[in-house]
């Protein structure tokens, strides 16, 4: 699972292109972590988390402390965590996570987007038997033992761990639930973290003609430019 999900993930971020809808998205996961946990990272797992991956997206200091300080604002909407499930076309599994203060107009501009590029949206929780979430860690490899690591993190909930040449990151991979318990237990043992996310991950694959492919990608692009739209997962090979 690991590596292949690696070339995945590496398509995905490229797609994101632009720094500023990538800023823009850390900046609502700031705010979502403070309305749940309240600002300060040190009592806030989830918050620290996020300006770790703000460090990782080279998301300027002041970024970061203008969202700290809107998402305490009382001026400030809640977002909402919302997801979209539907089929693009061939066939093609497409699950959309949003961040949301208006999830009527989210689901119009998510509805209209299937509808022009030959999908439909569909009811959530009906890709469940296709995406697993998972939680991922990424720590700097500074020689330590793998199997040895691995064999510790099993116990907090860890599915795999290996070494990413590319980029010299020992990463763990484990449940959506174990991303508390993954987290201390790192931190306790004086790691760095220098990402830590969540992702939805297919267990089946769907493999396209080339040409297929650029027509999912059209509704891909077509979801990912909108404001509320936080990423989307597909089943595409």
């Amino acid at each position: 699972m690991g590596r292949a999900f690696e070339f995945r993930k590496a398509r995905k971020m490229k797609r994101w292109g632009q720094m500023a809808k990538t800023f823009t998205r850390i900046g609502k996961d700031i705010v979502m972590a403070v309305k749940a946990g309240g600002p300060d990272p040190e009592n806030n797992s989830r918050l620290r988390a996020i300006i770790q991956n703000a460090r990782a997206a080279n998301m300027p200091k002041e970024n970061v402390e203008r969202a700290l300080k809107k998402a305490t604002s009382k001026d400030q909407e809640d977002y909402k965590e919302v997801v979209y499930e539907g089929y693009g076309p061939h066939g093609v599994a497409i699950l959309i996570e949003t961040a949301t203060d208006n999830p009527t107009r989210t689901v119009a501009n998510v509805r209209t987007c299937f509808n022009k590029c030959g999908g439909s949206l569909g009811t959530m929780g009906m890709l469940d038997f296709i995406f697993d979430r998972k939680c991922i860690f990424k720590i700097p490899n500074s020689g330590q033992q793998i199997e040895d690591l691995e064999f510790e993190l099993i116990d907090y909930g860890a599915d795999e761990v290996f070494l990413d040449d590319e980029t010299n990151q020992i990463n763990v991979y484990g449940e959506f639930t174990a991303f508390g318990a993954l987290q201390k237990y790192l931190e306790d043992n004086k790691f760095e973290i220098s990402e830590a996310y969540f992702e939805r991950i297919p267990s089946d694959t769907k493999e396209l003609t080339d040409e297929q492919i650029v027509e999912v990608e059209k509704l891909i692009d077509r979801l990912e430019d909108d404001d509320d739209v936080q990423f989307v997962y597909t089943n595409m090979k």
